[in-house]
C-alpha cells in the first residue's frame, strides 16, 4: 500500500488542469493533474492542503495520484440513478404488456 503524503498546492493552472504541490517534508515539488482529484465538489485552489500518493510517471518523473483536498467534500452518489433504472424497468414492462395484449387479440 502506498504512503499518503501531505503538502500545500503551490501553483495551480486551472485552465490547463495541473499544478505543483510543495510537500510538507520539504522534498521536491510534485506534479498534480486534475485527474488525480476525482469526485470533488470544487476544483483546487492555490494554498489548498492536498493529501496524495506519489507514483512515477512514464517519463520517470514523480506525480501525485489518489489525491484529496483537505476539507472539501466529494459529490454524493446520486439517488436519481436508481430512479432511472426503475423507470426503465417500468417502461419495458408496460411495452411488453402492450405487445402481449395486442398479439393476444385483446387490442384491435
Amino acid at each position: 500500500m502506498a504512503i499518503e503524503t501531505k503538502g500545500i498546492l503551490k501553483t495551480w493552472k486551472d485552465d490547463r488542469g495541473f499544478g505543483f504541490i510543495k510537500p510538507d517534508d520539504g522534498s521536491d515539488d510534485i506534479f498534480i493533474h486534475i485527474s488525480a482529484l476525482k469526485g470533488f465538489v470544487r476544483r483546487p485552489y492555490r494554498g489548498d492542503v492536498i493529501y496524495y500518493q506519489v507514483e512515477q510517471s512514464d517519463d520517470g518523473k514523480s506525480k501525485a495520484v489518489n489525491a484529496r483536498i483537505e476539507g472539501v467534500e466529494l459529490y454524493a452518489e446520486e439517488p436519481a440513478s436508481k430512479l432511472g433504472v426503475w423507470l426503465s424497468i417500468a417502461v419495458i414492462i408496460i411495452f411488453a404488456t402492450g405487445l402481449g395484449l395486442y398479439f393476444g387479440g385483446w387490442i384491435k
